[in-house]
């Protein structure tokens, strides 16, 4: 069965977060993906509150930026999340825009580098190991945890382009796609990770989750349009969906069929019902994606 999501956006004040997070667990949503967008709202802050208020529901952070954190930060974060939530959080770490990044003195001159480092770092300390390392940007000296999880830890990371796609392929446990991906940028997608996978003898499953935009109601179209514009995108051909539950599940499925495991249903910034798309998500459109 095809995963889905939909996506709580931090356009919206964290104060809104506690009612849309109760809602898509009653609804039986299966993933609440929550952003760190600079500066808008803590990934790590606001899972923990959603996981809090919540009983079934996962969810995910998608996605930390590596440059803001020490990568013992991250794997403390995310290990007393899985102990105190097991098997509810999904970590994904990324390279974070690097406009954002430079505003804040932390950007990176290799970010393909820092990811890497960091992605080998926190999988092998989220798996109880204590690293000693000497990096070009993660330095550990007997750094362990004394609480790592009890389960295995899965890591994701975001990736665009295709370097990143190979190295999330070759490091990472799964991999998150923007908004901006059609389904054929699912499926080349889905050959440059399956190709750093082979040249670093990686085996085993390895998730794709992608977002994608949709809109519904009434003024559905030019709600979907408009974001398309502000985001550079009014030129890009299968990206976004606006109509009711049949063509955003239609939309879903090609995106399952190109190779994604779950679909994270994204509003547009300018959404009127953040409650109702969580309903609209899990009560009408699920029912209709195998």
């Amino acid at each position: 069965m095809t995963g889905l999501g939909a996506v709580f956006r931090p356009q919206l004040p964290p104060e809104r977060l506690r009612e849309v997070a109760r809602l898509a667990d009653e609804t039986g949503l299966e993933e609440l993906w929550l952003w760190e967008d600079c500066f808008l709202e803590g990934g790590v802050s606001t899972a923990a509150a959603a996981l809090a208020w919540t009983e079934r529901v996962r969810v995910g952070i998608g996605l930390l930026p590596v440059a803001l954190r020490n990568v013992a930060v991250t794997a403390m974060e995310a290990a007393s999340l899985e102990r105190m939530f097991p098997g509810r959080s999904i970590l994904t770490v990324g390279h974070g825009v690097q406009d954002w990044m430079g505003q804040v003195g932390a950007r990176a001159a290799s970010p393909l580098t820092l990811l890497g480092e960091q992605l080998d770092a926190l999988r092998a300390l989220l798996s109880g190991e204590r690293l000693s390392v000497q990096g070009r940007y993660v330095q550990l000296d007997d750094v362990g945890l004394d609480w790592p999880p009890q389960r295995p830890v899965d890591v994701f990371a975001g990736a665009t382009g295709p370097r990143s796609l190979r190295l999330t392929g070759a490091k990472a446990d799964g991999t998150l796609l923007t908004a901006s991906t059609s389904p054929d940028g699912v499926r080349q997608a889905r050959r440059l990770i399956e190709e750093g996978r082979r040249e670093a003898g990686r085996d085993g499953a390895h998730k794709v989750v992608v977002y994608l935009l949709a809109a519904t109601g009434d003024d559905a179209a030019a709600r979907l349009r408009a974001e398309l514009v502000a985001e550079g995108l009014e030129s890009a051909s299968d990206v976004g969906v606006a109509g009711d539950a049949a063509a955003v599940a239609k939309a879903v499925q090609r995106m399952a069929d190109a190779g994604a495991d779950t679909v994270v249903l994204q509003p547009t910034a300018d959404e009127p019902d953040p409650e109702g798309f969580v309903r609209f998500v899990a009560e009408e459109v699920r029912p209709l994606v195998p």
